[in-house]
């Protein structure tokens, strides 16, 4: 027996961890089996919802980076964030149980920009030269050691311009995929590309790193700046492929009357294979500013975003007062490829600019902000109840452009959330006259099953609800002939379709698109 006790603390001594054994009858001390798991009070955490306990947890997350360590929080513990500009690199398996943390922001901070906890790779970039790409490319004549996420600029190029009170130039043209090493692409190349300006080439782990649990509470900003916007993060940043956060609640408090925008609490970017699973969310409350014309525009705080991520997915994630309209809606992602949403009960899912491949929403219940999208593919809209204006809002201020098809299947639509309206099942505008960077679409066609469409707060004179909505206001002359043209929804494929008004669907308002529309009742 002395000669194991011998052994077992030479052994551990080597790995450089303390732990208590029991000689009795044998056995070990059961805290011997979290031996393997860094704590937060181990570098000097009180949790006590007063003291800072930032500097102590990124201690532990460096140490447990280090020697490839999981980490687990006290269950019991507050932790307070503090005011400090810190950041805690999560690069292990993080259980953070019943833990709460408290962001409290309505004081002056260090840096309102800096990000609170970045789950990143440990790997080195990769250098790939990259000089040409071609619209739909499958395959590129490039190895890449292992398995790399791939972002590729052409900086001479602008797409996205933006149109209304928050104009812009555009934005650089860019695509994200991943390169097998093979030398395969997943995920849709939007564009061509003559020259590549920039490659950024990250290799992907091949192990799921999963964060799990964590109550966490930001106390809102108070700034006061009535133009422009001034984004706070104070966040959790995801940097790293192959990651699934679970359990995670976010809720906000102490919003005023002025406040800056956040720039989503769990904030997903330039990574793949990414899943948030049972997470809740807060809505936030919507302000005011002074946007690029000089004209009043809301401004308000996404709780998620996903920017050039490849196949994200979110499942069972959930928020309150999804039909509150003071509050701004909880997600919006960029630049991103195949996105999936299932069995969640959001205010809103948006892609500002751009989704390409798969737009999937899955026995969901969408809130008043609806279901937005920009891009080409496949949308598919099944077993899910929405209650924005529009079942389908194809954003104006990017074009109202979505290249492809859209499938729409065993679903309930509430227009407006039920209040006053006219219904248009596909929300589009687009008058043919503003250059966004590239041509514009709806939907080549459209198919719809066993729909129920709840239109019966409408205004007098209502004759039955639109497919489409006008997309110039009935502008006179032939859109075809327009600078920028905006292509016209080909065929819409009806199976089953009920109202509560029991008036049969109308194609649209617009002439135009009643002529050149072919409507197959299946």
């Amino acid at each position: 027996m002395k000669g194991w006790v011998v052994s077992v603390r030479c052994r551990m001594n080597r790995l450089g961890i303390a732990f208590a054994l029991v000689v009795a009858c044998g056995g070990v001390d059961a805290s011997a089996a979290d031996s393997q798991v860094v704590t937060y009070e181990a570098f000097g955490a009180v949790g006590d919802g007063v003291a800072d306990d930032l500097p102590a947890i990124c201690k532990a997350h460096e140490h447990a980076n280090r020697n490839g360590l999981s980490v687990r929080s006290n269950p019991k513990a507050t932790y307070h964030l503090g005011r400090q500009a810190l950041t805690a690199v999560i690069a292990t398996n993080t259980d953070w149980g019943t833990s709460q943390f408290i962001i409290d922001d309505s004081v002056e901070v260090d840096d309102h920009r800096k990000t609170l906890f970045e789950v990143r790779s440990l790997l080195k970039p990769a250098k790939l030269a990259i000089k040409r790409l071609k619209r739909d490319q499958k395959r590129l004549d490039v190895r890449p050691e292992q398995d790399c996420y791939v972002l590729v600029y052409d900086n001479n190029v602008k797409r996205y311009r933006r149109r209304g009170r928050n104009q812009n130039s555009g934005t650089a043209q860019r695509d994200c995929f991943i390169l097998r090493r093979d030398g395969s692409i997943e995920g849709n190349i939007d564009w061509d590309y003559s020259a590549v300006t920039r490659v950024v080439a990250n290799p992907m782990d091949q192990d799921r790193l999963t964060i799990r649990g964590g109550r966490f509470t930001t106390i809102a900003n108070q700034m006061r700046q009535d133009v422009g916007y001034n984004y706070w993060s104070r966040n959790i940043k995801i940097l790293r492929s192959n990651t699934q956060v679970v359990g995670l609640e976010h809720r906000i408090k102490g919003e005023g009357e002025f406040g800056h925008p956040y720039s989503g609490f769990i904030s997903v970017s330039e990574c793949a294979n990414v899943t948030l699973r049972d997470c809740f969310a807060t809505g936030h409350k919507t302000y005011k500013t002074i946007g690029s014309t000089g004209q009043p525009v809301s401004m308000g705080s996404y709780d998620y975003t996903a920017n050039s991520v490849v196949n994200f997915l979110m499942v069972g994630c959930r928020m309150d007062d999804i039909l509150d309209r003071s509050l701004w809606g909880v997600i919006g992602t960029n630049f991103c490829k195949n996105i999936r949403l299932k069995d969640c009960v959001l205010s809103r899912m948006d892609t500002h600019m751009g989704v390409s491949g798969r737009y999937e929403i899955l026995g969901c219940t969408l809130g008043h902000a609806g279901l937005n999208a920009i891009g080409r593919g496949r949308l598919v809209v099944e077993d899910s109840t929405l209650h924005g204006r529009s079942l389908v809002n194809l954003r104006s201020d990017y074009g109202s452009t979505w290249e492809g098809e859209v499938v729409i299947n065993r679903c309930r639509w509430i227009p407006a959330a039920g209040s006053r309206t006219w219904p248009a099942l596909l929300g589009v505008s687009n008058d043919g006259t503003h250059d966004f960077g590239y041509p514009c679409f709806m939907p080549k066609s459209i198919a719809i099953d066993r729909l129920l469409v709840d239109d019966s707060v409408v205004p007098s004179g209502y004759q039955g609800m639109y497919l489409l909505a006008d997309p110039d206001g009935n502008k006179q002359g032939d859109p075809a002939k327009r600078p920028f043209p905006y292509r016209l929804t080909e065929t819409i494929r009806i199976g089953t379709l009920k109202t509560a008004s029991g008036k049969p669907p109308q194609v649209s308002a617009d002439p135009w698109l009643r002529k050149s529309v072919s409507v197959i009742n299946k």
